[in-house]
């Protein structure tokens, strides 16, 4: 029997893999922003 597929298809296995990436990824935005927003601020506050 074949593995189930989603409407993406991908089985459950790559969409969790995917995910996994997804979610890193974003996270390492977030933090390459903040990081960002932080030597801006250092530089020149804006408040």
């Amino acid at each position: 029997m074949a593995e189930s597929m989603n409407p993406s298809g991908l089985t459950d296995a790559e969409c969790q893999e995917f995910h996994t990436y997804y979610v890193q990824g974003y996270l390492l935005w977030g933090v390459g922003a903040f990081v960002a927003h932080s030597l801006v601020w250092i530089w020149r506050p804006w408040f």
